[in-house]
Parts: structure tokens; C-alpha cells; sequence
């Protein structure tokens, strides 16, 4: 009788410590996926901010080669990275689209849908100049394997760079750049954001000037999430 209820401790000691051994090792399994994808999402989050930051400098050169910036702040010249028409959706390297149109939009109004002029003056938070806001136009657009020199890096990363007029101008006419010496006169105002797999996504901005001897100079660069 002793014998059988010793066994039967036993036994039950016996599950009890499998199913303890199942549950530490669930758990690590969980813990080692778990600091595996934080590890990727930390990857590529400066992956992206590079991206970023490598599409910003390729458009300041860009902007050096650019006589007039009226016909960049209007919308009439652009970069040389653009992948074909400046709308529609772009297919991204995880399957997910990007929509050019939806990135210019909630850069100018903050929503998904075509802006009106009543929106794009409007004084927010963000945008409290009024008839100086922004106006931000597509100046680059396209995969940052296509930024870099032939066979530098293939990237998994899309880049997409606005340009707009200084909001410290005060002419309100954010489609002209100023004249001396007015303020704001000489200086751009570019957003270079990069779009990569699982959501990962950055945004740098760089206000650039024009220097006297007319090639342009970083004034500022601010990294954005």
C-alpha cells in the first residue's frame, strides 16, 4: 500500500517537473524570439536612418546643380533619382505600397487626401505660418541602391525627399523663394524620409542656404522618427 502511494508521488513529482521543464522552455524560446526581433527592429531602424540621411545629401547635391530654386519650390524641376511620374503607389521590399501622393499630403496637412488651399494655409501646432507654410513639392523619389554609385549597396530601403520654401519668409508666396534681403531669402527646407521592411521608416530634416559664392550649405539637420 506504502509501495503503490510512493509511486504515485513520484509520478505526479515526475509531470510536475516536465511540465515546469516545458514551461522554462517555452519561455526562453519566447525570450529569444522576442530579443531576436527587437534586434531586427533596432537593425532596421538605423538602416533607415542612414537611407535617409544618404538620400538628404544626394538631393543638397542636386540642389547645388540648380540655378533657379523657384522651379524647384514649384515643382518644375526635380532631382535625377525619381523612378517614373511623381504620384501613384510604389510597391516596398516587405509587399506593402507606398503611396507619393499619401506622403505629400501629410506633409502638407497632416491627412491622406488631396489638400486644399484652405488646409495648406491653415495655422496648427505644426504649420503655424498661415499663407508661409510650407508647400512641400516631391524632389526625389526612388530606392536608395539608385542613390548611391552603381554596385555601392543594394538596399532594401525606398527614399523619398520634399522640398519647400523657408516658412520664415514673409511674402506668401511659398511657391518663390525671397529676396535679400528678406528673411528666409536663399533658404530650402528639404524632408528626406526612408521606407523599409517590417514598418521601419525615419525622417531627417535639413534646412540648406545658398552661400554667396552660390553653392548651397547645410544650416540645419534634425533626425525625426
Amino acid at each position: 500500500m506504502n509501495t503503490r502511494r510512493s509511486d504515485g508521488v513520484v509520478l505526479i513529482a515526475v509531470l510536475l517537473l516536465t511540465l515546469l521543464m516545458s514551461v522554462l522552455g517555452a519561455a526562453l524560446a519566447l525570450m529569444a524570439s522576442s530579443e531576436t526581433a527587437i534586434a531586427a527592429n533596432f537593425r532596421n531602424s538605423q538602416e533607415a536612418r542612414y537611407a535617409a540621411a544618404a538620400a538628404a545629401e544626394r538631393a543638397v547635391v542636386d540642389l547645388a546643380a540648380t540655378v533657379d530654386w523657384n522651379q524647384v519650390l514649384d515643382g518644375t524641376v526635380r532631382s535625377s533619382v525619381a523612378d517614373g511620374a511623381p504620384f501613384g503607389t510604389r510597391l516596398l521590399s516587405d509587399g506593402s505600397t507606398l503611396d507619393l501622393g499619401q506622403v505629400l499630403s501629410l506633409a502638407n496637412c497632416q491627412r491622406t487626401t488631396v489638400c486644399g488651399d484652405a488646409e495648406l494655409d491653415a495655422v496648427t501646432t505644426e504649420r503655424p505660418w498661415g499663407p508661409n507654410n510650407p508647400r512641400w513639392q516631391l524632389f526625389s523619389y526612388g530606392w536608395l541602391r539608385n542613390v548611391l554609385p552603381a554596385g555601392g549597396i543594394d538596399s532594401a530601403y525606398y527614399t523619398v525627399v520634399l522640398v519647400a520654401d523657408d516658412p520664415s519668409e514673409i511674402d506668401a508666396d511659398p511657391s518663390r523663394d525671397g529676396l535679400p534681403p528678406s528673411p528666409g531669402a536663399g533658404v530650402v527646407e528639404l524632408r528626406a524620409q526612408a521606407f523599409g521592411p517590417r514598418g521601419a521608416r525615419r525622417t531627417i530634416d535639413v534646412t540648406i542656404a545658398r552661400t554667396n559664392a552660390g553653392s548651397p550649405r547645410i544650416v540645419s539637420w534634425r533626425e525625426m522618427r
